[in-house]
């Protein structure tokens, strides 16, 4: 499989000239500030599950607009409290089953994972948090759902989950607050930037191959879905282009990372065919955070590094 991008030398100079919205910030506080207000409470209950040698629990938060999210919890046994990974998931896969992730909390960690919202039917074991809010016309997928409408576009949704995940974590006694770092891979690393953005609390941010940054050249070039799904919709909807640009400014990684100062530990794939390895640098080289690295697999396609970017994130966090 060839490079599906730039040279590496170029991508490491790549800083796309991104728009950002005049209300960008007020846009996003509001956005966080009216969900916060709705209120809501955290619940955990003991997961159903055979695991005996870690705490495993089933995690229910308000999410936007107060709707409720669902997500496992899985800790070590230790007393006091820990550091903390909250984790978000990848395209059209949901939080699965209690025992399949359990690699965090065997290192010590306590580890979150958010499901998604209106996802978890295209892989792994499945999803249990509805999306309860409408869309106009969309293509299949989520894409394009609310994309004529910053307000209704469905990252809105997603982006405020990530944020009240965090929230959601600090209330817990068992969580070090000063120590809580998010990450996902795909389209969790791009919830992991956009809380990055949203939030200025984090002790880390590992977006691993992220998905959803510098729009404009993704749905241009991308050969692979689900960024086609933009491109099939503009096919369709001609007059919309603009229209649909400005909605996206609004959930594009690279604004988000403008504003993200958390330590940072990207990853990028340069033969990827779903996330073009310029949108990622993208993302990397406007990240406003001094403390930042990337780690780089030239000749893999979107699964990265895999478990050799875990254990490269679990050193990264030790370290710290």
């Amino acid at each position: 499989m060839p490079m599906t991008d730039l040279s590496l030398a170029e991508l490491e100079k790549y800083r796309p000239d991104v728009v950002q919205p005049a209300d960008f910030d007020s846009f996003w506080s509001t956005t966080i500030e009216e969900s916060r207000a709705v209120g809501g409470h955290v619940s955990l209950a003991p997961a159903d599950t055979p695991i005996s040698e870690l705490i495993v629990e089933d995690l229910t938060f308000p999410g936007f607009a107060g709707d409720p999210v669902r997500g496992w919890v899985t800790r070590p046994r230790t007393p006091g409290a820990l550091p903390t990974v909250v984790e978000f998931l990848g395209y059209g896969g949901g939080r699965g089953l209690a025992h399949e992730h359990l690699a965090w909390a065997a290192s010590g960690f306590v580890h979150i994972l958010m499901d998604t919202r209106g996802q978890g039917s295209a892989w792994g074991s499945g999803g249990e948090t509805a999306d309860p809010h409408g869309s106009g016309g969309a293509f299949p997928g989520v894409m394009t759902r609310g994309i004529l409408d910053p307000a209704d576009y469905y990252y809105r949704r997603l982006f405020t989950d990530g944020v009240r995940a965090v929230d959601a974590a600090r209330d817990l006694p068992f969580v070090d607050e000063s120590r809580i770092a998010v990450t996902g891979g795909s389209q969790g690393g791009g919830i992991s930037l956009a809380v990055a953005g949203l939030r200025d609390d984090l002790w880390g941010v590992m977006p691993d191959v992220p998905f959803l940054s510098d729009f404009r050249r993704a749905i241009a070039v991308t050969p692979s879905a689900p960024f086609t799904e933009i491109t099939q919709y503009l096919a369709v909807h001609r007059n919309r282009v603009g229209q649909v640009l400005d909605t996206l400014s609004y959930f594009d990684g690279v604004n988000f990372a403008r504003r993200a100062t958390a330590p940072a530990l990207f990853s990028v794939a340069l033969m990827d065919t779903i996330v073009m390895p310029s949108t990622v640098f993208a993302a990397f080289n406007h990240y406003a955070g001094v403390d930042r690295e990337i780690e780089v697999y030239p000749y893999n396609n979107h699964e990265g590094g895999q478990g050799h970017q875990w254990l490269r994130q679990a050193r990264w966090l030790a370290a710290r």
